[in-house]
């Protein structure tokens, strides 16, 4: 009966609000989210909730108003290091994995999502969009993402009943996974990783997706304008970028901004296969933002991994809920003929 939150105060709030058109998330409204949130994990019984410590202090902000719960939760920080960067989202999640929780809500972009599943692979995570380029987490109403988590932390429904289980990317430097990507990797033309945030499509050379959808935002809408791949399906994109390319592909690369992006050649994706990157040296940007630095004498590769996330979803969750009675009181419901 133990689930945990982490809520980033920096998504929502990159460069890409100065390149491109991004909205700002506010950190008070994560503060009315994480209300919402508690309400709805109390409604479905939890009494334990563990959260990541942060600048902003999100959650501790949300516990001093909140007199909605009609039963008392016990909510407490994790005990980390805080370095202020995404470092803290890895180890919170390995914290709340260790300590046993079931479920672990996350609030922020896909960047958010990423550090999250790299520290608690095997744990159920529930992305609730707060971010820019949102592929991977999703838009769903904060109190009834608490209902579904609360459920799952709570035994209701089970983690193989209520979870999706998409696939990721690996990053290989020199034949050693160094980093993981949820949605894309991308081939950056730099050697520093500097503001993180790509917006200048005619620098990345080759674009590797574990997913990719039309009406996706980010890179993975690139593929997404070739092919359909879901979460689940295990197979991705291989692309290879050139701006001379007489075949041109437009894409919503972020909020507000378009790019024709010369395909030159597609290659498809099988779990365990890796496919060579073939300029050195360069930048990774993974899930749009540059992470990974690779040197002259380095030599990297990207491949679909053989494992699955867990993924909380709300939809199931809740469907398999109303199936099994969980939120009905009293006297059954008289249908009338």
């Amino acid at each position: 009966m133990k689930a945990a939150i982490i809520a980033n105060p920096a998504s929502g709030k990159d460069i890409r609000r100065l390149v491109a058109h991004g909205s700002v998330f506010d950190n008070q409204e994560k503060v009315r989210m994480v209300r919402r949130i508690l309400v709805g994990l109390a409604a479905a019984g939890v009494r334990d909730v563990l959260y990541m410590p942060e600048g902003y202090g999100i959650v501790p902000r949300a516990l001093g108003d909140l007199d909605a719960l009609e039963t008392p939760v016990n909510v407490a920080p994790v005990d980390i290091y805080a370095h202020n960067t995404q470092e803290d989202t890895v180890n919170a999640a390995a914290a709340m994995q260790e300590a046993g929780v079931a479920v672990i809500i996350v609030m922020g972009g896909d960047g958010t999502s990423r550090a999250a599943c790299k520290g608690a692979r095997q744990t159920p995570i529930l992305p609730l969009s707060t971010g820019t380029n949102n592929v991977f987490p999703i838009m769903a109403e904060a109190t009834v993402a608490g209902l579904a988590a609360g459920v799952l932390a709570c035994g209701g429904v089970s983690r193989d009943e209520g979870c999706t289980r998409p696939t990721y990317l690996e990053v290989l430097v020199n034949g050693a996974v160094r980093d993981l990507a949820l949605v894309d990797v991308a081939v950056y033309d730099d050697i520093f990783l500097a503001s993180r945030a790509v917006w200048d499509i005619t620098r990345v050379s080759q674009l590797f997706c574990s997913r990719c959808k039309p009406e996706s935002i980010g890179l993975s809408a690139v593929g997404g304008q070739l092919e359909r791949i879901g979460p689940e399906e295990p197979r991705g994109l291989a692309l290879e970028l050139d701006p001379d390319f007489a075949c041109k592909v437009r894409a919503a690369i972020c909020p507000g901004l378009f790019a024709d992006v010369g395909v030159a050649k597609v290659r498809e994706m099988r779990p365990g296969a890796a496919v060579p990157v073939g300029l050195a040296p360069c930048v990774l940007a993974l899930d749009g933002e540059r992470e990974v630095e690779v040197h002259a004498e380095e030599r990297a590769a990207v491949r679909l991994a053989q494992d699955r996330l867990y993924v909380a979803d709300v939809e199931k969750i809740l469907e398999y809920a109303r199936q099994r009675g969980l939120f009905l009181r009293g006297a059954q419901v008289c249908y009338a003929n």
